[in-house]
């Protein structure tokens, strides 16, 4: 008999189906299914594994470190969350027993052939096997690959083998080392640190600093109004105000049109998918975690519908019959239109990227259908249309720029308009582009300039990243691997080290142990330690370099590493408690103080529910600022433009969320157009409320100047002074709640006459 492995239970099945044409019997062994079938008077087994059903082990229970003896061992003996791994490893030994040939069915890549690899060798007792190379799971997919199947990919095995093993290295043994520093500070705090959580981390970290750093500077912008389009002056920025002010004043209201150009130009199609494109893509259009578009994109490939995800090819070629799939996408309606302009006009051949890779192709879709969840469907609509868009023509664009002399000073417009719609109209509505058709303007016509004005601005700090821009990052530094690099920015959550959903902020915790590794070991947060790691693993798939080799070079470089940590073991535990420390009330903190510059802004709530933001270097500075009652307020790590305060978001339930700048008098409070775009005013108690703005009268018929279609908010100032604010305020924390009254239990008669008998 001869046993196909495969990857999960979905695929197992599908592998069955295709090569028995449906006809194959399902069995349980362990609680677990396989499948069994026929093909070609040969009787084969199918058995799903699930996932890594193996892992690395320590050998001995030491707890100290350094440590380097491990072994494999089923997953369900190192972890108790992997006991659901038992029955696979005891369903396929059991098939094992009865078979002569063994195929691997993995996922074809280094973690899949690591899967096979020791499911075959451990499970199967058996050092040889063949290998099904396949990047889908249609029919004519699994089938070519069985009857082209050659022998197990040795290489590939013996280049997970050596990543696993090192990651285990490293992660265990830098761990520890963590763990131990601050447990000797008389603090406990589960820690982890890795060969590319550290890079990561420093990464963030460094770009955290330059934002603390960062000091706005202001700049004027001179704008002029001309046929209800807002020309721009030739000098972008004004760093003297007098310099602007001298502009502005020399700009003639009567202008002249000294240049019109106009340019028309192709714009390609976006190249196909490969794993980072889509993850960015997917979190740009959806808001899709990257981790979560990976999950989901194996959804879709386990059901059929699309190709292997962890790819980081952006070629699509030939032989994977692409007028087929087309033609098979033509028939799924809200594609019909699409797919059938590219048939008639016979247009088969993609627009592709650059990048390779040798084991698959650019995700694409294989044209079949099937049942799915919305979420799910969202990402199969952006894969489907970003394919067919690859075929299109490219659009058609046209750029023009005017330029006005008003009395020597220069502004100027450029707009820009699409033509004709090509790729566009087959990735809609998922292009996104910036279309502004100017009015007619010709070289030398006079003009009459309606308006000029003036705007002060401030320069703004470098922003921090989001999940998918350092997904995409870290691509380009060429840190941790397609499949990885999502599960390592998770791991970073769940350690404390990093903060904010969208726009992700390193923790006072993850900044202490960032400057604790930084001084005293800084290798762990070396990049190149960790690409020349990596490079050696692709050197060992293509047979340049020995497993052994790899993982001894690795050994004696962790081992410099942990010998420097250990020497100041004491101090790094100091820094580290320092760090737990500000994290309790890391979540508050809102920017650099810019009255004292040393200390700290950060949120800080009362017992009775008052909140205001203070300064950390109290008494010493007495920089506060009023916020709103009855209100969630979260940081948004960014600085308001007009005056550079500190930006919080406001949370009320049953109103949308809005942003506000800190200082009261700043000019955003009466800019409706701006921050408020939910027209909501909001003034202190007792102020002077906004002169601009028309008047309204409230209940009390006094009146308020405000706006009649706005909503007025009071906000009532504490009435203590700022020693008792600091006294009596403590860092944000979730409110405790009142324990829930219980409820006495009503007995029946049976349970009151036990009752009395003491028996209940």
């Amino acid at each position: 008999m001869q046993l196909i492995i495969c990857e999960k239970p979905k695929v197992a099945q599908k592998v069955a189906a295709a090569l028995s044409g449906g006809k194959y019997e399902q069995k349980r062994q362990s609680g677990v299914s396989y499948f069994l079938l026929e093909r070609a008077g040969r009787k084969i087994a199918v058995a799903p594994a699930v996932g890594h059903v193996y892992s690395l082990m320590q050998e001995k229970g030491e707890r100290g470190y350094p440590v380097f003896g491990i072994k494999w061992v089923p997953a369900y003996e190192v972890d108790k969350g992997a006991d659901y791994t038992k029955g696979y490893v005891e369903s396929i030994e059991a098939l094992a027993k009865k078979a002569d040939e063994f195929v691997c069915a993995c996922d074809y890549d280094i973690e899949g052939s690591l899967i096979g690899f020791n499911v075959i060798r451990f499970a199967c007792k058996s050092e040889k096997g063949k290998r099904m190379k396949f990047s889908a799971l249609t029919e004519d997919d699994l089938i070519e690959a069985y009857e082209g199947m050659g022998e197990l990919d040795y290489l590939n095995a013996y280049a997970g083998e050596a990543r696993h093993m090192l990651d285990w290295f490293y992660g265990i043994n830098l761990s520890r080392a963590l763990m131990e520093a601050i447990r000797k500070s008389g603090k406990y705090q589960v820690m982890s640190i890795g060969r590319v959580q550290g890079p990561t981390l420093h990464i963030l970290a460094m770009r955290e600093k330059e934002i603390v750093a960062f000091k706005p500077v202001p700049y004027w912008q001179l704008f002029a109004l001309c046929k209800a389009v807002r020309f721009t002056h030739a000098k972008e920025r004004f760093l003297k105000k007098e310099e602007a002010s001298a502009a502005l004043k020399a700009s003639s209201n009567d202008g002249v049109v000294e240049s019109v150009e106009a340019r028309e130009y192709a714009q390609n199609p976006l190249p196909p998918f490969d794993l980072t494109d889509l993850q960015v893509e997917a979190y740009r259009q959806f808001s899709f975690a990257p981790a979560q578009t990976l999950q989901m994109a194996q959804t879709l490939y386990e059901s059929s519908l699309i190709s292997y995800p962890r790819t980081a090819s952006q070629k699509l070629p030939e032989k994977l019959n692409l007028p087929k799939i087309i033609n098979a996408i033509s028939k799924q309606g809200e594609y019909a239109k699409s797919a059938g302009e590219l048939i008639e006009k016979k247009r088969f051949k993609p627009f592709e990227g650059k990048k390779e890779d040798p084991a698959h192709p650019a995700i694409h879709p294989t044209g079949q259908a099937g049942q799915i969840g919305e979420k799910e469907r969202k990402l199969y609509d952006l894969i489907v249309k970003r394919f067919l868009s690859c075929f299109a023509e490219a659009a058609r664009r046209e750029s023009m720029k005017v330029v006005l002399d008003c009395s020597g000073q220069k502004y100027s417009v450029t707009g820009n308009r699409t033509k004709e719609q090509g790729w566009f109209a087959h990735y809609a509505p998922y292009v996104k582009l910036e279309e502004t058709t100017l009015p007619a303007f010709s070289q030398g016509e006079k003009v009459r300039v309606d308006e000029f004005k003036m705007e002060e601005k401030k320069t703004q700090p470098p922003k921090r990243y989001t999940p998918a821009s350092l997904i995409s990052e870290l691509e380009e530094r060429e840190l941790g691997t397609k499949a990885t690099r999502a599960v390592i920015v998770d791991t970073l959550f769940k350690r404390g080290y990093l903060a904010g959903s969208k726009s992700m902020g390193v923790t006072p915790f993850g900044m202490a142990v960032h400057e604790a590794l930084g001084k005293n070991a800084p290798e762990i947060l070396d990049e190149e330690l960790t690409r020349t790691i990596e490079k050696e693993m692709e050197l060992i798939a293509e047979g340049k370099v020995q497993k052994e080799v790899a993982i001894e070079d690795g050994k004696k470089v962790l081992l410099k590493i942990l010998g420097k940590f250990r020497e100041k073991e004491k101090e790094i535990g100091m820094e580290l408690a320092m760090g737990l420390k500000k994290k309790e009330i890391g979540g508050s903190l809102l920017g650099k103080c810019s009255k004292c510059n040393e200390g700290e802004l950060r949120i800080i709530r009362s017992k009775a529910g008052n909140q205001f933001v203070g300064c950390s270097n109290y008494p010493k500075c007495t920089n506060t600022y009023s916020l709103p009652r009855e209100a969630k307020i979260e940081a948004v790590g960014k600085m308001c433009e007009k005056c550079g305060t500190p930006m919080v978001k406001v949370i009320r339930r049953g109103q949308r969320p809005f942003e506000m700048c800190l200082l009261m008098k700043c000019e955003t409070k009466n800019d409706t157009g701006g921050m408020f775009k939910s027209r909501t005013v909001v003034i202190e108690a007792g102020a002077a409320p906004p002169a601009a703005l028309p008047a309204k009268k409230t209940a009390s018929d006094e009146k308020i100047k405000t706006p009649a279609p706005s909503k007025t908010i009071i906000i009532q100032k504490p009435q203590v002074t700022l020693a008792q604010q600091q006294e009596e305020f403590k860092p944000v924390e979730e409110p405790k709640r009142k324990a829930a009254r219980k409820k006495p239990v009503k007995l029946g008669k049976a349970g009151a006459a036990l009752a009395k008998k003491g028996k209940r």
